[in-house]
């Protein structure tokens, strides 16, 4: 019999079998710290290359009354092929060795200079979870903001309107992970998240076309996509108008209030999937604000009668909880969405 299990294995779960000595593992440690969806998200490999390629349930059937001696018809789901891709980003970390080894310490150095381009990593891979278009950049993939940005498709209704027009709004996202809902990707083969190859001392071209130097290079590489199985695990709060937000709700969108909705959106059947073992598993649901909602939703918080949003200590970190659903600040979240247009 299947078991039902609700721990999803993350990034960090899939690199500590993967790699023994922990270096990556440390990088991703790192790595989760300023892309908190890291912490949440579910990784699946790719059944086709670059690609995974997946139905989802676009109709559900009922169940007929039947009469002894008696048959029934058939019933039957209906579903739709869909096709994800991953992109694959890379950086080089360049460092002058007579620059590496005046510092001092060589290792300390290298790894400060890399820094930065994992933070740069981090921003970019974070923006195009919720921001991703192929249409825009083919050679990228598809975030969330485009499943969600119609309300005259069938995913649609898990569209809450906030009410605010014009081009200074933003979104509150109620994400699902799990096998059956929301999954990030890696390519068939490859290692999950961010991989580092240390390529060691060689010769290399000067930027400003004087020549070439000794360089210490560091090349690292992140290739990933994003697969929704089931539409219905995920809500988004759009047209949030950030110029209109007030403390009071007096005015502004009523974020207490939004939410509500939005949660009431969550298809709970969606939260449970199958993993590759034929165990159910559960999925988590979590809540992403940018930090301009994050800042006025704790103020509207203390001026209603709320026991919902609440801050709890979770593993000697404190977390903010709606419900049972953690609530993370993204700071790729933008506060310059488009309106969408409702009928």
């Amino acid at each position: 019999m299947a078991e039902l299990n609700i721990q999803n294995p993350g990034l960090v779960d899939i690199l500590s079998r993967t790699d023994p000595d922990g270096k990556i593992a440390n990088i991703i440690e790192l790595a989760e710290k300023s892309n908190p969806i890291l912490k949440d998200a579910v990784f699946t490999e790719c059944n086709d290359g670059t690609k995974h390629q997946h139905v989802i349930r676009t109709g559900i059937p009922e169940p007929a009354w039947r009469r002894y001696n008696a048959g029934v018809k058939q019933g039957k789901t209906t579903t739709a092929k869909v096709v994800d891709t991953t992109g694959m980003a890379e950086e080089f970390s360049v460092v002058d060795e007579a620059l590496a080894k005046l510092n001092g310490n060589e290792a300390a150095f290298r790894a400060s200079e890399m820094s930065g381009l994992i933070e740069g990593f981090n921003q970019f891979m974070a923006r195009n979870m919720i921001y991703g278009s192929t249409a825009v950049t083919p050679d990228g993939f598809m975030g969330l903001d485009v499943r969600y940005d119609d309300p005259a498709v069938a995913s649609g209704r898990q569209l809450i309107n906030a009410g605010g027009t014009g081009s200074d709004n933003t979104s509150i996202w109620f994400v699902t992970w799990g096998p059956r809902a929301t999954t990030l990707l890696y390519p068939k083969g490859s290692a999950a998240g961010l991989s580092h190859k240390d390529m060691g001392a060689q010769l290399w071209d000067a930027q400003d076309g004087s020549g070439k130097f000794r360089a210490l290079v560091d090349h690292l590489k992140w290739d990933m996509g994003l697969s929704v199985g089931d539409w219905r695990g995920n809500a988004r709060i759009c047209n949030i108008d950030v110029s209109a937000l007030t403390k009071d709700a007096a005015t502004g969108a009523d974020l207490l209030d939004l939410m509500i909705d939005a949660e009431e959106m969550i298809d709970t059947a969606s939260r449970v999937g199958i993993d590759s073992k034929g165990n159910l598993v559960e999925g988590k649901t979590v809540i992403y604000v940018g930090r301009t909602v994050a800042k006025f939703l704790r103020k509207q918080a203390l001026n209603k009668k709320n026991v919902q949003l609440r801050v709890e200590e979770v593993a000697g970190e404190r977390v903010t909880m709606w419900g049972d659903m953690p609530v993370r600040r993204l700071d790729a979240i933008s506060n310059a969405e488009a309106a969408i247009v409702f009928p």
